[in-house]
């Protein structure tokens, strides 16, 4: 069955699409409802669930306690600052051969991983 459109939904991806710091649902509910007073905060959960379910958005958990999303599905690593708290996109060669290291040590079937960097970013080095 496929999915019924959703102008609310197509709202919430396209503001994600132009944002690159990773927000959380408060944050897209807060922009998104300054142009559409109307959205509520359970609606911008619900379709940020979903969105992330169907995989058209990345749903990321840092450790932080809350959910950040990404509209960029592509593979790609992310660098967490620990100063600022910024989530910066890591643009490097794949990194799929830790799979097979940490495959030789474990008897089960790795599927996949998630590597997150942190440290302290360009613009808190500089300060």
């Amino acid at each position: 069955m496929a999915l019924k459109y959703s102008r609310q939904r197509q709202i919430i991806k396209d503001f994600l699409i132009t944002r690159k710091d990773h927000p959380t649902a408060d944050t897209v509910y807060m922009n998104v409802r300054n142009e559409h007073p109307n959205i509520s905060l359970g609606t911008v959960y619900r379709n940020l669930s979903l969105l992330a379910d169907l995989g058209e958005i990345q749903r990321l958990r840092f450790g932080d306690g809350v959910d950040h999303y990404d509209a960029d599905t592509s593979e790609h690593y992310h660098f967490i600052c620990t100063k600022c708290g910024s989530i910066i996109d890591l643009k490097t060669d794949n990194l799929d051969h830790i799979m097979d290291i940490a495959g030789r040590c474990f008897n089960g079937e790795i599927q996949g991983h998630f590597t997150y960097f942190h440290g302290i970013c360009g613009n808190c080095r500089k300060t």
